[in-house]
């Protein structure tokens, strides 16, 4: 019976559905996360009755005809980027970007990754680095004796020396944006490479027009709302047990054609 494989791929749907929701509230307290959300589509058709075939011999055509489904299968699982909201650390070097952007670092290979976790700190040769030790780029370096680092909307980086008053500039923050931002490939760690189907990072200054300005001491927490994802769990739950119910009553209906003597 075509049933039992039409509600297993119900099921195997669901399961994914429960996946990602479980990923999301696996990390509501990640910095920077945004929310995933599954998205299915229907497999291909049956025709019992092709639609728009003639009924007779004099040209009527059938209205509706007869297709039956085939089942349900992933069509993707999307980032929603919106934004999450921000959290004052009153750390110096923690950065959160309020609107579009990301940071770009630089990982040990070379190539770039990019990422909306503002935690940096300082390496042991004063550059901003990640969590992980990846320098934000362009490289932004500060002195030993750096004091009242600050870093205004527009990512400029300054700091001053004891004893004097002029403030130094250390460097420029730039932020990368893209044409396609669910087009960009998750390698943990908060970070992002760029893919063919998101298209190359676009590079600004925070605050110019179509990118998001810095706010210095703050961090921006992860956008999953727990509300939500228990309530989407409940309803991916729900559909997985009536799907398993349709193979329950397929068993039940096969086992009687089974006993019919």
């Amino acid at each position: 019976m075509p049933s039992l494989d039409i509600a297993a791929t119900g099921m195997q749907a669901q399961t994914t559905n429960v996946d990602t929701i479980s990923n999301n509230i696996a990390n509501m307290t990640t910095t920077g996360y945004k929310r995933r959300r599954a998205e299915f589509q229907d497999l291909i058709y049956q025709d019992v009755r092709r639609v728009g075939t003639m009924s007779s011999d004099t040209g009527d055509l059938v209205p509706a005809g007869a297709q039956i489904g085939l089942g349900v299968r992933t069509a993707g699982i999307y980032r929603i980027n919106e934004q999450g909201t921000l959290e004052q650390t009153s750390n110096a070097l923690d950065m959160a970007i309020q609107g579009p952007g990301y940071f770009q670092v630089t990982l040990p290979s070379g190539e770039y990754a990019y990422t909306r976790d503002g935690t940096f700190s300082l390496s042991e040769d004063g550059t901003i680095v990640t969590a992980d030790g990846y320098p934000l780029s362009p490289n932004i370096t500060l002195p030993n004796n750096a004091e009242n680092i600050t870093v205004d909307q527009s990512g400029q980086v300054q700091y001053t020396i004891s004893g004097q008053t002029q403030a130094q500039v250390a460097g420029q923050i730039q932020l990368g944006i893209f044409q396609n931002e669910n087009g960009l490939a998750a390698m943990g760690q908060n970070l992002f490479t760029q893919t063919t189907s998101s298209g190359d990072a676009i590079l600004g200054t925070p605050q110019a027009q179509g990118y998001g300005l810095i706010q210095q001491g703050f961090i921006e927490e992860s956008s999953v709302n727990v509300v939500t994802e228990i309530t989407d769990l409940i309803t991916a739950q729900r559909a997985y047990e009536m799907n398993s119910k349709v193979i329950t009553a397929s068993d039940e209906m096969l086992q009687t054609l089974t006993n019919l003597k």
